[in-house]
């Protein structure tokens, strides 16, 4: 938190089934799985390209949490499909350490391009809705803490947690 690059709204990609897309990619991959992320955006290994990826399987760090297939999501858009929102706690790799109540729309449409230009569109809920919401926030230069309603609800993991082992997201 604090880097430029993170304020940015990323540029769109224009050629996809590239080498450097692929590269990307790779890195990126390789980044999130190394630090047992739900997703990561380009913009945080300092690409300002409108690419994320997310998804989670059995992972340790999220033991409750429903599955949500790997998907490169590239120039995605989103559709909230309620007005409502929830909130619910979130961490991110760009602010280690810490931890916010996050109001996110529960149920939205996503449509983007995989890394061939092969359309994406899926409606979803719950925690993949929240991961996405969360992974495309950075294309547009918006990190979590900027979404917290109450402040009193931000805070140092492991003093909002005691006892509980947390990792960034």
């Amino acid at each position: 938190m604090g880097d430029a690059r993170l304020l940015r709204i990323a540029d769109k990609v224009h050629d996809f089934d590239t080498p450097q897309l692929h590269a990307l990619l790779a890195d990126m991959l390789d980044t999130m799985q190394a630090l047992d992320g739900a997703g990561l955006a380009a913009p945080q290994i300092g690409v300002n390209l409108r690419v994320v990826i997310f998804g989670v399987q059995r992972n340790p760090r999220y033991p409750d949490a429903e599955e949500v297939p790997l998907t490169v999501l590239i120039n995605p858009v989103i559709t909230p499909l309620t007005e409502a929102m929830e909130e619910d706690w979130e961490g991110c790799l760009s602010v280690p350490g810490l931890r916010g109540l996050v109001p996110r729309f529960p149920h939205i449409r996503y449509q983007g391009f995989d890394e061939y230009g092969a359309l994406i569109d899926r409606t979803v809920t719950g925690f993949h809705a929240r991961v996405v919401q969360h992974e495309c926030d950075h294309l547009d230069g918006i990190l979590y803490p900027m979404r917290i309603r109450d402040m009193t609800q931000f805070g140092y993991t492991d003093v909002l947690f005691p006892g509980r082992e947390m990792q960034d997201e």
